[in-house]
């Protein structure tokens, strides 16, 4: 595949990198021999969001039992269109492009990455029915958490906001990866460039077009979204794999890449993040679960187009989070089919 024109960067593309930013500081990112290093890497590299959670009254109830051990990270990105400030209050008034759960059970045998998509209909607290990625702009952060927390009834442990500038650097930083393409297609945004259907392996530039597309396909966002999953289980899999984690080199350069696009809150510090790793450290990529919140279709509010939740199936979504048991949940019907 050739290429004539750089990727002119779009606020879209977060969806995918906040999930392997964090996926690969997590499970891949700070583990073994290397801990003290990369742990370095991460401090030095992310910025911290002060302001994170919404009122205690507000908040689902911590949970007790085996389940309180369980994790939930929101992954969120926003549509500055350039890096984020050192400020987070400039954030306000802008939509937030993704937001998605990482979802680590207690017996850290498996991870679960929960998609919401961001023209979701939903209840926004103080604000009334909107799309989800409309939280950001009402209130922040703290209300972007709240309206997340309301929706899958359990609470959030931590949140990461992510700049898409590091994408392609973690791209190269693997040496390419390789991605099994359902649905040929020339990419809008690199001129020139064509993407084959079959197996094939792209640099980052290439990455940024593939992940990004919605104009070439006929239901738009939803194959976009299948393409991020796709790309994403394939850097995990490289990541996870035996030539990665044992070499000190690619795995320092991979999260040098993305820790300094990253804003987190202070408690996913390096202690958090490398004692994770280590607990995850069995996790190869077929031990991670994609999919998307249920949906029922698109449909159109107030003059604008939005995508219907199936609040028929959100109570068993809700249960599954709030049990902590995903695993029993059946993601698998609500992948982006």
């Amino acid at each position: 595949m050739t290429t004539t024109e750089p990727v002119r960067k779009r606020h879209w593309i977060r969806n995918t990198v906040i999930v392997l930013a964090v996926l690969v500081l997590v499970v891949g990112g700070i583990a073994g021999a290397y801990v003290l290093t990369l742990s370095r890497s991460f401090d030095e590299g992310t910025e911290k969001i002060e302001e994170v959670f919404p009122e205690e009254a507000t908040r689902p109830a911590a949970p007790e039992g085996p389940a309180a051990s369980a994790q939930n990270i929101l992954l969120l990105g926003s549509d500055t269109r350039g890096e984020l400030t050192e400020d987070l209050d400039a954030l306000r008034g802008q939509r937030s492009d993704t937001v998605m759960v990482l979802h680590i059970p207690a017996d850290r045998s498996h991870a679960y990455v929960m998609s919401i998509m961001r023209d979701s209909w939903v209840d926004i607290p103080g604000r009334g029915k909107a799309k989800v990625n409309a939280a950001l702009a009402y209130g922040g952060v703290p209300l972007v958490v709240q309206t997340v927390e309301s929706l899958i009834s359990a609470r959030i442990d931590h949140v990461a906001i992510i700049d898409f500038e590091g994408f392609k650097g973690v791209t190269d930083a693997l040496g390419g990866v390789e991605i099994e393409n359902p649905i040929p297609f020339s990419p809008t945004h690199l001129k020139g460039a064509y993407f084959p259907q079959g197996p094939q392996t792209l640099n980052g530039e290439e990455a940024l077009a593939f992940v990004r597309e919605r104009y070439a396909f006929a239901d738009g966002d939803f194959q976009r979204a299948r393409n991020q999953q796709i790309y994403i289980k394939a850097v995990m899999k490289k990541v996870l794999s035996a030539n990665t984690l044992t070499d000190p080199g690619r795995l320092s350069a991979t999260v040098g890449a993305i820790a300094p696009y990253l804003k987190v809150d202070e408690g996913l510090n390096s202690s958090y993040v490398g004692q994770l790793g280590l607990e995850l450290r069995s996790i190869r990529s077929e031990d991670i679960t994609f999919f998307t919140a249920p949906t029922a279709g698109t449909g159109t509010a107030g003059g604008q187009s939005i995508v219907n939740l199936d609040w028929s199936r959100m109570p068993l979504l809700q249960e599954a989070f709030r049990t902590d048991t995903l695993g029993g949940y059946d993601a698998g019907a609500q992948a982006l089919q």
